[in-house]
């Protein structure tokens, strides 16, 4: 099953690849620039199968190695593969301050950190899914479960190396 993102997710992907700007700003669009490159690629794996340890995103990838693999690709930045330590890296940022390419993270193995996403502005997140989908999905933070799993979220500067 494949998942599709909003128009206005859409419609801010074009913005930044093309350099179209819609005539009346959504406010998404706001802020995308800077951490575009590494959403843009994260939007391109959806459907990405799901695998346990997998850092591939051709034969499947779990939470942590789709953002590892994201960010290497895009930023050059070597990230270690476990939500819990990539929750170390980078700047903390409040859920009021997100901005796409930013990244979030969950509690849901009874264990802070233990899920990773990026996220794509609108209240979505990419992430790859062990359960439900078994792929990268979108999925929205403001949803029951994820909303009350939300653990916090961290900025990674570009061209910086991790902490």
């Amino acid at each position: 099953m494949r998942h599709f993102l909003p128009i206005s997710l859409l419609a801010a992907a074009l913005t930044l690849t093309t350099g179209y700007a819609p005539a009346e700003d959504s406010g998404l669009v706001a802020g995308m620039k800077e951490k575009a490159q590494p959403l843009l690629y994260a939007l391109g794996l959806l459907g990405s199968p799901y695998k346990m340890g997998g850092t591939n995103p051709e034969k499947g990838v779990d939470c942590s190695g789709f953002v590892r693999h994201v960010y290497k690709q895009t930023e050059d930045i070597d990230l270690p593969h476990s939500a819990k330590a990539i929750s170390q890296n980078g700047e903390t940022v409040t859920k009021t301050e997100l901005k796409p390419g930013d990244l979030v993270f969950f509690n849901t193995r009874h264990k802070p950190f233990s899920h990773v996403g990026i996220y794509a502005g609108d209240g979505q997140f990419v992430h790859a899914a062990s359960s439900h989908s078994k792929q990268v999905m979108v999925s929205d933070m403001n949803d029951g479960y994820w909303s009350k799993r939300f653990n916090g979220a961290r900025r990674l500067l570009s061209g910086a190396s991790p902490e």
